[in-house]
């Protein structure tokens, strides 16, 4: 039976590597194994270590996790170099996949990266590490293979998996009614993201109620969604609101009923997507979460603050001052445009992310024209990511089994 060695380090890592697995498996029989998360165990992974291990939140995290991540890494080696895969696959997860693949590939498996590190915003000197670790690059947005190409890196755009289980026209009423919400008619929503790591929650939520403040002051009946990962972002969360209390304000978690539910494709959707579904206009952090947003066509306000010393942090690690590119949130980089604002660091500012909220949810021409954009996106990541993904893993594994 073919062997295919696959490391997933985080929970969107994992979504991805289980469309991945799906895709194989539809065309080979394979015994895939190495480091996923729930996604994959239930398509059939067998995982050597908990993909705990390798799920670090910043560098202060990071620091104290190096004795794991430095035992799983070495296990890991120590095993597909015993035990040679067909082909490695690394999902995103760039520091640790990256060290993986340059010693595999040396040892002559060929190596699959899906998902690169971001070096058209950040660091482009790592093209240099990835030319020499990497066999195939696996990109999910179309102007990434240019890059590649130029740098002689084999790569294929295989698109966003996102792309394929969200839909072009979304039911944002379907949303409201499973959530079985109290919502007066006519009233507007705007959903609240201020992020899944503790850092972002502290930094940001504060900015955000004190927006929603300003808002409900005009617009009494303005309904908040607020999506949590768990009980301790919760607690954090609701730490603040205490603080500055707002109305109308809905939290969905995993015991909200309907925030979280299995589609009919057995697609876990999560409490953040019901949330932008719902929404005529969304407040969130830099991030996934802004494509997700996208791709659900809501107007949305990107924002993000980093406290002082992670901002120096940051300078040191890339040696830039900031990303090469003048947009930080993936959608305005798909569309080479600031369709979206983005108020970040001391453009952070409770007065301006109200004004630019109300823009989101009352300027029509605004809306349309963020709703148009935002399709013409969707269709151009709408590809059969796991059948494209597959056909390159399976062609390598065939080439290497010669």
């Amino acid at each position: 039976m073919m062997r295919i060695g696959m490391v997933a380090g985080e929970p969107s890592g994992d979504l991805l590597a289980a469309r991945i697995i799906q895709g194989i498996q539809s065309q080979q029989q394979a015994l895939i194994e190495g480091i996923g998360g729930p996604e994959m165990l239930a398509r059939g992974f067998h995982s050597h270590y908990p993909m705990d291990a390798l799920t670090v939140f910043g560098y202060v995290e990071a620091l104290k996790q190096i004795p794991v991540l430095l035992r799983t890494y070495l296990g890991m080696k120590k095993y597909y170099l015993r035990q040679p895969p067909s082909v490695y696959v690394g999902i995103d997860a760039p520091d640790f996949n990256l060290r993986m693949e340059h010693q595999l590939r040396q040892a002559g498996v060929p190596t699959v990266q899906f998902v690169g590190p971001s070096i058209w915003a950040w660091r482009y000197e790592r093209i240099h590490k990835i030319r020499a670790a990497v066999s195939h690059m696996l990109v999910l947005f179309p102007f990434e293979t240019e890059i590649y190409e130029k740098e002689g890196v084999p790569v294929t755009y295989v698109g966003h998996p996102l792309a394929q289980n969200i839909a072009f026209k979304p039911d944002t009423n379907e949303a409201r009614e499973r959530l079985g919400m109290e919502l007066p008619a006519g009233a507007q929503v705007l959903s609240l993201l201020p992020g899944s790591r503790s850092s972002e929650v502290k930094l940001l939520s504060p900015r955000f109620l004190q927006a929603v403040q300003i808002l409900q002051r005009e617009a009494l009946d303005l309904h908040v969604l607020v999506p949590m990962v768990n009980a301790s972002r919760r607690a954090e969360f609701e730490a603040i609101l205490a603080q500055y209390p707002i109305k109308n304000l809905h939290i969905l978690d995993a015991q909200t009923p309907g925030a979280i539910y299995v589609d009919e494709q057995g697609i876990v959707r999560p409490a953040s997507w019901t949330a932008l579904q719902a929404a005529d206009a969304v407040l969130l952090a830099s991030g996934t979460a802004t494509l997700e947003a996208a791709l659900f066509k809501k107007p949305m306000v990107i924002s993000y603050v980093l406290s002082p010393a992670m901002e120096r942090i940051m300078r040191w690690k890339s040696g830039q001052a900031r990303p090469y590119l003048p947009w930080v949130g993936l959608p305005n980089v798909l569309a080479r445009d600031f369709v979206v604002p983005e108020l970040l660091q001391d453009d952070a500012q409770p007065e301006k992310l109200a004004q630019a909220c109300w823009q989101a949810l009352r300027d029509p021409a605004h809306i349309a024209k963020v709703k148009n954009t935002f399709l013409a996106l969707h269709q151009s990541l709408h590809r059969d990511t796991p059948a494209l993904a597959a056909d390159v893993i399976l062609k390598l594994a065939r080439q290497h089994a010669i």
